[in-house]
C-alpha cells in the first residue's frame, strides 16, 4: 500500500476537496496565548482540565504544555456524529469523568464548538456536581451554528460554518493527525 501524504495543499476524500484553513504554526501561537491566559487567570486555583473526547486530545494535551500553574485533568466522551458531517442531535456520553468535581475550578476543553449541543449536554452533567465555577475553552468556535445560548470563556479561532478536518477534528475517525486545519472546499 502506497503511504499517503496527509499534510499537503488538498486533501482529497472520494469527491470531496478539503483546502487549508489554519496552519500549524498559526494553531501553536494561538494555543500558547490562551495558555497563558488561562494560567494567569487561575492564579492560586488548581483547576481540573476536562477534555471532550476524542477530538480534544491533541488541542488539550499543546494546551497543558503551555500552562504554567498546577492543574488536574480528566477526560468525558460524548458522541453526537458517529461517522456523519452533520450531528444527529442527540448526544450520549461513552465515557464519564472520574474525578469529583464537587466545589472544583472546571475548565471543558473542546476542539471545536458548533451548535452547542454538547457543551449544553455538559453543563447539564456539571452542574448536578455543584463545581465552584467551569468555564469552557475551545480550539474553533463557528458562531453562526450556534443554537443554544452559551459562553465560550477562551476561543482560539472563530470560523464559518464550514465542515473542517485535522488537529484532532475527524471525518468518520480519520484525519485527525494532521497537523494543521483544513476546510471542505464548496
Amino acid at each position: 500500500m502506497e503511504k499517503e501524504n496527509l499534510n499537503r495543499d488538498i486533501i482529497q476524500i472520494g469527491n470531496e476537496k478539503f483546502v487549508p484553513m489554519l496552519n500549524e504554526e498559526k494553531i501553536k501561537t494561538r494555543i500558547k496565548e490562551l495558555g497563558e491566559q488561562i494560567s494567569n487567570d487561575y492564579m492560586n486555583k488548581l483547576p481540573i482540565f476536562i477534555g471532550v473526547l476524542n477530538g480534544s486530545f491533541m488541542f488539550m494535551s499543546d494546551l497543558l504544555k503551555h500552562v504554567n500553574i498546577h492543574c488536574e485533568i480528566d477526560f468525558i466522551k460524548l458522541s453526537s456524529y458517529g461517522d456523519a458531517k452533520i450531528s444527529s442531535g442527540n448526544v450520549r456520553t461513552l465515557k464519564e469523568l472520574n474525578a469529583d468535581i464537587s466545589e472544583r475550578h472546571i475548565i471543558i476543553v473542546e476542539d471545536i464548538v458548533d451548535t452547542g449541543l454538547s457543551i449544553n449536554y455538559i453543563t447539564e452533567i456539571l452542574n448536578y456536581h455543584k463545581p465552584a465555577s467551569v468555564k469552557y475553552v475551545s480550539l474553533l468556535v463557528k458562531p453562526a451554528s450556534l443554537k443554544f445560548d452559551i459562553k465560550i470563556d477562551y476561543i482560539g479561532f472563530e470560523i464559518p460554518n464550514q465542515f473542517v478536518i485535522g488537529y484532532g477534528l475527524d471525518y468518520a475517525q480519520k484525519y485527525r493527525n494532521l497537523t494543521s486545519i483544513y476546510a471542505l472546499s464548496e
